[in-house]
């Protein structure tokens, strides 16, 4: 029972990472003023931590 539910929060994490990461994806994709090497960058960093990062991106957009 102990590793069922540590699969499911494993899983909750992964999706909630992938769900994060897919939302700055498409907020940096859509925005024309950064390059295409500004774009490249801030996409890299949405794989490793797409919570913070998002919210970098934001302060800086504002």
């Amino acid at each position: 029972m102990t590793e069922l539910v540590l699969y499911a929060l494993l899983f909750l994490l992964l999706i909630g990472h992938t769900l994060m990461a897919s939302k700055m994806y498409m907020a940096v994709h859509t925005d024309s003023s950064l390059s295409l090497r500004e774009k490249n960058d801030w996409k890299l960093k949405a794989l490793i931590f797409p919570a913070y990062y998002f919210g970098q991106y934001k302060k800086s957009k504002k």
